[in-house]
């Protein structure tokens, strides 16, 4: 008789975890007491209002639903529509510029320029990789370049190792500190509320320490292995590596269109961040957007011609920056001299590889929608407040980004995680003190640590791959750097909630 072989357990999916999730959600609504908080006229929760009010327990229909609700919304919670159709034209829009082989040009000249100085070389790539992330939530998009780099650090006395922290640790720094990463940043900021630009000045701040911090780190490991081979954590492996990887010379130049769709590139992310920045609000005297628009609007056939819902810098949301990225995708398109069926193929093929981002976003919507149909939102606010009602700010944002450590490795999706969290966490951002916006913030950092070592992580995997790592190396290699970002992250947390950042 033969011997079964016993099954290895498989962790589910996110969109599983969040059914599950959203059942459980489902359960409480029969256990928990209902209650609401009174709000004011903006809509905000009032602290010291709760009161009870009858149960409205969920049931199985209220369950399959759900996900469906929170993609259009209810009249107690609003929809995901809005947010996935963000994340389907970003994705056309990337796989454009991907088509075009721009960014890997670019990538491909820097290397190419500096490859005589591979110290200084990995400064400048960990640069440009950590803006990936903090920009547009570069992952996948690196898996070119290992083979690119690998070959090179091998030559010049690093090894694969090198190469693949690089790549790794740069773009997984941007990630943990997106700026306005709208896989991260935008999705939580949409979910608590919020506009994409409030909070981004401590953003940037830990963008430029983490960054710092991962740079450093890796620079001084390559140097270490450049001086001492007996230094690198794969020293045995390093002589076969020299003859398994060789250095690629028919590196091919980037082209004038290359380069114009760079520009185009890197002016969609800046027109976004000018068009999301509440400029009158931050600067009441600084009403240089809203004049431009309103003289526009006042010009006959002018203001007709651009349209009446086209609204001025500074007032702009997910709808504006939706259009912004579809209309660059065009220019893009235009101007590299892709053919419009071609386009067409492409733009659909980049939405359909973040279709199951942009889904996750409505099936974690949905536990939003059992909690608040439930009425037991303001239940678990309440016990919330409570509960936290004697921390301090610091002490606050501290057990919120520890919280969000366990959390990423149960939802790995920077997307789910928010879309399933920030309803709740937020406003108890609100009750200690602390700003949306730093809840957003501690969630992205405790995300991106995790991201950069989960063996669940597609990316993480397919880089040690490629180098053929083990990924117990890769944890070693990151043990130190992990502890740094931990106690990093935390302080700067601590500081930006003291001074109500």
């Amino acid at each position: 008789m033969a011997e079964t072989k016993k099954r290895k357990f498989k962790m589910p999916t996110s969109f599983t975890i969040l059914f599950i999730i959203i059942v459980l959600t489902a359960i409480l609504t029969w256990l928990i007491p209902a209650g609401q908080y009174d709000l004011n006229a903006d809509g905000e929760v009032l602290s010291g209002t709760y009161h009870l009010v009858d149960a409205a327990p969920q049931g199985i229909w209220d369950v399959l639903a759900a996900p469906f609700i929170g993609m259009i919304g209810n009249e107690a919670t609003g929809g995901a529509i809005e947010i996935s159709l963000f994340i389907l034209v970003i994705g056309g829009f990337l796989a454009v510029v991907t088509e075009t082989g721009a960014i890997d040009a670019g990538i491909s000249a820097v290397i190419k320029k500096n490859e005589k100085n591979m110290g200084r070389l990995i400064w400048i790539l960990m640069f440009i990789f950590a803006l990936g992330g903090s920009t547009y939530g570069m992952a996948e998009e690196t898996m070119p370049f290992y083979a690119l780099l690998i070959p090179l650090m091998v030559t010049v006395g690093f090894d694969s190792l090198t190469a693949v922290a690089v790549v790794l640790v740069g773009s997984g720094m941007g990630v943990l500190a997106s700026t306005v990463n709208p896989f991260a940043t935008g999705i939580a900021s949409a979910m608590a509320g919020i506009g994409l630009a409030e909070g981004i000045v401590p953003r940037l701040v830990f963008f430029l320490v983490m960054y710092f911090l991962g740079a450093s780190y890796v620079s001084r490991y390559a140097n270490r292995v450049q001086a001492d081979p007996k230094n690198s954590l794969i020293y045995e492996k390093m002589e076969d590596q020299k003859k398994e990887f060789a250095v690629k010379e028919n590196m091919e130049a980037m082209t004038s269109k290359q380069r114009t769709v760079l520009i185009l590139f890197g002016l969609s992310f800046a027109i976004m961040i000018v068009g999301l920045i509440p400029w009158s609000d931050l600067f009441p005297s600084f009403t240089f957007f809203e004049d431009i628009y309103y003289s526009m609007q006042d010009t006959p056939v002018i203001g007709a011609l651009i349209g009446q819902s086209f609204l001025p810098f500074g007032w702009w949301y997910l709808n504006e920056i939706t259009v912004l990225f579809f209309v660059m995708s065009i220019i893009i398109a235009f101007v590299y001299g892709i053919p419009e069926d071609r386009y067409i193929h492409v733009f659909l093929e980049g939405t359909k590889d973040l279709l199951s981002v942009a889904l996750i976003c409505a099936v974690a919507r949905g536990i939003q929608v059992v909690m608040n149909d439930g009425q037991i939102t303001a239940t678990v606010l309440y016990w919330g407040e409570q509960l936290l009602s004697g921390l301090s700010e610091g002490i606050f944002i501290v057990v919120t980004y520890i919280f969000y450590i366990p959390l990423s490795f149960l939802i790995p999706s920077t997307s789910g995680l928010a879309a399933a969290t920030m309803g709740i966490m937020a406003p108890l951002g609100t009750f200690a003190g602390v700003a949306e916006s730093l809840i957003i913030t501690a969630y992205q950092s405790a995300s991106g640590l995790v991201n950069l070592i989960t063996p669940t992580s597609g990316v993480v995997m397919g880089a040690m791959a490629i180098a053929g790592l083990e990924i117990t190396t890769w944890w070693k290699f990151m043990s130190k750097l992990l502890v740094m970002i931990f106690a990093a992250s935390a302080v700067l947390l601590v500081v930006f909630a003291l001074l109500g950042m």
